[in-house]
C-alpha cells in the first residue's frame, strides 16, 4: 500500500497536491469539475478587509509559455468572505488556507485575527509577494526586517492556526527572506509567487495590460521554481524544520515531484488549472503511479532527496 500522506506543520494531509491561491476562487468555482474533497489542500482567492475591484482590464495576457496575470488582488473583502464563502468552505473535508492580504500590517492582522476562530480554515498564506499592486504586497516581500515583522504580528494573530508564507522570487539572495520569516514564526514557507514581467503590443506600440506589467506564471518559471525551492530547502528551512509549499508552473506529475525531490514537502497547482480544471486530481493520481513504479513506499521519502 503506498502512503501518499504528507506531514505538513503538524497537519496530516491525505495528499501533497494543493491549489495555487488566485487561481481556483472560494471553492465552488471547481466543484463542478471534480470532488474537492480529494485534494491535499485548498487555498483562497486573497482576502482583504475591504472589498477590492482590482486593476483595470486588460489583466491577463497568455504568453509562449504561461501566463502574465495583474489582477490586484481583486476580491469580495472580509465581510461578505465571512458571510458567504465561510459557510461554502465548511462543507469541504480537506484543510482550507487563507490567502490574506492588505495594504499595511494592520490590514494582515485584521483578517487573519477575524477568521481564526473559524474552525472551517486550517491556517493562512501571509501574500507579502504579490507583484501586482502598487501598495502593500511586493514591498513587504523584499525586505527581511518587515518580514519577520509582519509574520510575527500575523502569527499571534493566527493563534495555533498553521501560518504559510509566500515568498517572492524578485529579490537578491530568497534565503534571506526566508529566514526572516522563519524568524519571524512561519510555520510553512511558500514559494515562489510570480515574476514581474511585460508583454507588449507591437501594433498599438504600448504594454498589453492596461496596468503595464502582470506577474508570470506557467512553465517558464518552473526550472527557476525548483531551484529556488532546492536553496530555501539546503539554506534555510531543512535545518529549522520548516515544510515548502512549492510551485510555478507545475502541470504533470512529474512537475510535482521535482519539487519534491528539491524539497518541497507538498506543491501547488495555479495556471494548470485554467487549462484544465482537475489538473491538481490527475497528479495524485500520476504521484501514485510514479511511486508505485520506483517503488517507494511512502511519499515523504522523497522530500530532498536529491540532497542525499
Amino acid at each position: 500500500m503506498i502512503d501518499i500522506s504528507v506531514n505538513f506543520a503538524g497537519l496530516k494531509l491525505k495528499n501533497p497536491v494543493f491549489t495555487a491561491s488566485g487561481t481556483c476562487g472560494y471553492a465552488d468555482e471547481l466543484a463542478d469539475f471534480f470532488d474537492m474533497d480529494s485534494l491535499g489542500g485548498f487555498i483562497t482567492k486573497s482576502v482583504t478587509p475591504e472589498p477590492r475591484k482590482g486593476n483595470a482590464t486588460p489583466r491577463i495576457v497568455e504568453t509562449n509559455s504561461g501566463m502574465l496575470n495583474a489582477i490586484g488582488l481583486a476580491n469580495v473583502g472580509l465581510e461578505r468572505f465571512i458571510a458567504e464563502k465561510i459557510p461554502l468552505l465548511s462543507k469541504l473535508n480537506t484543510p482550507v488556507f487563507v490567502n490574506v492580504a492588505g495594504y499595511t500590517i494592520d490590514d494582515y492582522v485584521k483578517v487573519t485575527k477575524s477568521l481564526a476562530g473559524y474552525d472551517a480554515i486550517a491556517g493562512f498564506e501571509l501574500n507579502i509577494s504579490c507583484p501586482n499592486v502598487k501598495k502593500g504586497g511586493i514591498t513587504f516581500g523584499t525586505d527581511p526586517a518587515q518580514i519577520t515583522r509582519i509574520t510575527r504580528e500575523v502569527k499571534t494573530a493566527c493563534g495555533k492556526k498553521t501560518l504559510i508564507v509566500k515568498l517572492s522570487p524578485g529579490v537578491t539572495d530568497i534565503t534571506l527572506t526566508a529566514l526572516a520569516a522563519i524568524e519571524g514564526g512561519a510555520d510553512v514557507l511558500s514559494l515562489i509567487n510570480t515574476f514581474t514581467a511585460m508583454v507588449i503590443d507591437i501594433e498599438k506600440q504600448k504594454p498589453v495590460l492596461a496596468n503595464r506589467t502582470g506577474g508570470l506564471s506557467g512553465p517558464a518559471i518552473k526550472p527557476i521554481a525548483v531551484y529556488l525551492v532546492n536553496k530555501v530547502y539546503r539554506e534555510a528551512s531543512r535545518d529549522a524544520g520548516v515544510p515548502i509549499l512549492g510551485l510555478g508552473g507545475i502541470r504533470t506529475a512529474s512537475d510535482a515531484i521535482e519539487f519534491i525531490l528539491a524539497g518541497a514537502t507538498a506543491v501547488a497547482v495555479g495556471t494548470a488549472s485554467f487549462i484544465e480544471p482537475a489538473t491538481a486530481i490527475k497528479i495524485i493520481e500520476g504521484i501514485k503511479t510514479y511511486c508505485t513504479r520506483k517503488g517507494v513506499k511512502c511519499i515523504s521519502e522523497l522530500i530532498g532527496k536529491i540532497e542525499v
